[in-house]
């Protein structure tokens, strides 16, 4: 009897293991880089009204933010309190997958040398893209 279960939890096992298995490799074949995605920096002046408004109230946390209004999409990241000026955010990707928009951004602080004032700094950054239907993923 007590073999018979042993098998029986060894049975279950595998199969959960297979179906995970299986189950991861089918997420990365359906999420693969399909193509980068031309996209253009869009500095405060130029945001629409009302996402200068959210983003005056996200920007002191980290945050991620996804807006769409006529005709095209707006993606913002913010990494919330840095202790001086100097700092900026670079687009490392923004790529397009079947089922998603993936951005990748880095936060940089000052370069050696730089000179900064001590003062609390939000750097967040805002990129323009086509309109798009699409999940839109944060790495």
């Amino acid at each position: 009897m007590k073999n018979k279960k042993q098998k029986g939890i060894l049975a279950v096992f595998l199969l959960c293991v297979c179906f995970f298995i299986s189950g991861c490799i089918t997420r990365i074949e359906k999420e693969q880089k399909r193509k980068d995605l031309e996209y253009i920096l869009i500095d405060q002046e130029h945001l629409p009204e009302e996402m200068t408004e959210v983003l005056g109230q996200l920007k002191k946390k980290a945050f991620h933010f996804v807006y769409s209004d006529q005709g095209k999409t707006y993606l913002a990241e913010g990494y919330g309190a840095c202790p001086t000026t100097g700092y900026t955010i670079e687009v490392k990707k923004l790529y397009e997958t079947e089922h998603a928009v993936c951005l990748n951004t880095s936060l940089m602080g000052p370069a050696t040398g730089e000179e900064t004032k001590e003062i609390t700094t939000f750097p967040y950054i805002v990129v323009e893209i086509s309109e798009t239907e699409k999940e839109v993923m944060f790495d």
